[in-house]
């Protein structure tokens, strides 16, 4: 038989229920404010990640797009890539890009960073990729981070800044080269008229049926010395053109001692206007070729002898000097002027720094010759004691070093 509900039954069943009901209303409550907390943790993110001035993109291992900010419409001026392959998406492909940071960054598992440049528009772009590894716990990746961003505007200034460097450079050759010409033309053009004024001479001497010895002798003379000076004007020039970089950027066997000859010649005017013994070398026989644009370096060297040449004014010398230390070779150029101040040491590699006087220097001299040497994998570094001179070392790497 059933046993029969009491009051205190019901009423302890109720206080049950509403127990019940509380707790769940009350974890209802801390699971809505759950949901409160991070959809605003989420809207912060996002607007941390929409603040960022790189497009993002996250990549999963098959080359998904799985997700971007809000940056890559704009960017790209497409509509939204998520689900599609990253390589249809930048670059119109069917399979992987072989050049992918993110299959290296794959293998290595180690952040890539890459230039690319895609087509946006009809106008190409560069882009500095940088390829990072999502990881779990275990450290095994499973995505990618990608920071695309827009350098095209920053190279284009790069190369004019570096072109501006180049084009002050040559204009302080133009001086020197004008003089360096000019005398081995002096010579063609006074040659030449002896030649004039000694055809009819030789006019007179062809009726005759002979030609004098001395008229002769003075024809192959002027001829030669015509001859050589022409072969001057065309070393002189050819050395103005060797300084002029190639269109193709490629790097081949440069030898040094050569390239400080070189230079030399093209100075000649300038360093005999000051003394015929202002400079001093110390070449080691022994240095073998660097690999290396020699048009470039050619800059790099002019740009040293021009601030030591500066820093000695009317006294003092310079040494340039080719030595191998441990895996490097040194080219230094040391001079015995003013001295670079302690304060502007840390400075001097900075573009649009510059110690010269309004006009006489742009500031970018220093700053090119650094970006020139890191691109040979080099060094350059400056040792300086004011009024007493200063030695800038060029470390460039062994030619097996850099294979």
């Amino acid at each position: 038989m059933k046993k029969a509900t009491t009051l205190k039954d019901i009423i302890g069943l109720e206080h049950t229920k509403l127990g019940f009901f509380g707790e769940l209303k009350k974890k209802n409550a801390e699971l809505r404010d759950s949901n409160i907390e991070l959809e605003r943790r989420q809207r912060e993110i996002q607007a941390i990640l929409d603040g960022i001035t790189d497009v993002m993109v996250v990549v999963s291992f098959n080359f998904t797009m799985i997700s971007v900010n809000h940056l890559f419409a704009d960017v790209f001026q497409s509509e939204d890539p998520r689900g599609d392959f990253c390589y249809r998406v930048f670059r119109k492909r069917d399979d992987p890009c072989p050049d992918c940071p993110m299959i290296i960054a794959r293998e290595t598992n180690q952040v890539c960073r890459k230039l690319h440049i895609y087509n946006i528009a009809g106008k190409n772009h560069q882009f500095e990729i940088t390829a990072s590894p999502i990881r779990w716990s275990n450290g095994r990746s499973y995505r990618f981070l990608l920071l695309l961003r827009d350098v095209t505007l920053e190279k284009e200034y790069q190369a004019r800044y570096h072109h501006a460097e180049k084009m002050a450079t040559i204009g302080v050759l133009a001086a020197g080269v004008a003089h360096e010409i000019n005398n081995p033309l002096t010579a063609v053009s006074g040659f030449s008229k002896g030649l004039k004024r000694r055809l009819p001479r030789l006019e007179e001497s062809l009726k005759e049926g002979r030609v004098s010895d001395d008229l002769m002798a003075d024809f192959h003379e002027y001829l030669d010395t015509i001859l050589g000076e022409c072969e001057r004007c065309r070393d002189i020039v050819q050395e103005l053109l060797t300084f002029s970089p190639r269109k193709k950027v490629e790097f081949v066997l440069v030898d040094l001692k050569a390239l400080v000859v070189d230079v030399l010649k093209l100075l000649r005017y300038q360093l005999h206007q000051r003394s015929p013994r202002i400079i001093c070398l110390e070449l080691d026989e022994l240095v073998s070729s660097v690999m290396g644009v020699g048009a470039e370096l050619k800059q790099v060297l002019l740009n040293l002898i021009f601030n030591a040449l500066a820093a000695i004014q009317e006294k003092g010398h310079i040494t340039i000097g080719i030595r191998r230390i441990d895996d490097w070779i040194v080219l230094f150029v040391k001079d015995t002027g003013c001295g670079i101040p302690l304060d502007h040491l840390d400075k001097l590699f900075d573009p649009f720094f510059t110690t010269k006087p309004v006009g006489q220097g742009t500031g970018i001299g220093l700053s090119t010759c650094y970006n020139i040497i890191r691109q040979h994998k080099g060094e350059i570094v400056v040792e300086s004691v004011e009024n007493k001179g200063s030695i800038f070392y060029v470390k460039l790497p062994l030619p097996t070093t850099m294979e």
